[in-house]
């Protein structure tokens, strides 16, 4: 199974999550993709992605996964927790302290979806923390140093054993995703 995580306020609609449907259809067919819609608090979209996880493991399928920005957060606990390899783009680092900028109403630009984002989420996400890779084996990073959301250079500290690309320029988003996504699919082991 390859799992696709989207980030905050996100969905399976994004840019980075259809170019992603769009390859390993094209190149890689026979791989499961899933790209589910998170739930809105860190716990029930946590929960969520543990069952598509645990269900992989059942099945004896392999563990793989792309998580973009607060997903790629979520990705480095799970590829920690249950194994399996993760391409991190433009990962979250510590998105339980940059939540503070978010507390109250919330809407999901795909799905329309109105929420609350309140301090208890801030204690659901630093329970899934990573604090040190113990796997850097695992874990490919593509970062831009012109993430207008996040500091790249806490992604840099923390995954600095890891294999890493660092791309000048470019924006959360990650310009030029697609013309990576070979070279992630080779590192989790499509090719």
């Amino acid at each position: 199974m390859l799992l696709y995580i989207h980030g905050f306020n996100s969905s399976p609609l994004s840019e980075k999550a259809r170019l992603t449907q769009a390859y390993i259809a094209q190149h890689h067919a026979d791989v499961r993709l899933e790209i589910p819609q998170l739930p809105s608090t860190p716990a029930a979209a946590l929960a969520l992605l543990t069952q598509l996880v645990e269900a992989a493991i059942a099945a004896n399928e392999p563990l793989r996964f792309i998580g973009s920005s607060l997903g790629g957060y979520l990705a480095s606990y799970l590829a920690e927790r249950y194994g399996g390899k993760a391409a991190l783009i433009n990962p979250a680092v510590k998105p339980y302290e940059l939540f503070n900028d978010f507390i109250g109403e919330q809407m999901n630009p795909y799905t329309g979806e109105r929420y609350q984002i309140v301090p208890e989420h801030q204690q659901q996400l630093l329970r899934f923390d990573t604090p040190v890779i113990f796997n850097p084996d695992r874990f490919f990073v593509l970062l831009q140093s012109g993430d207008e959301v996040l500091d790249y250079q806490q992604a840099m500290n923390k995954y600095h054993c890891c294999r890493m690309l660092v791309e000048a320029g470019g924006n959360h988003s990650f310009v030029g995703y697609d013309q990576q996504l070979a070279d992630v699919c080779r590192f989790l082991g499509l090719s």
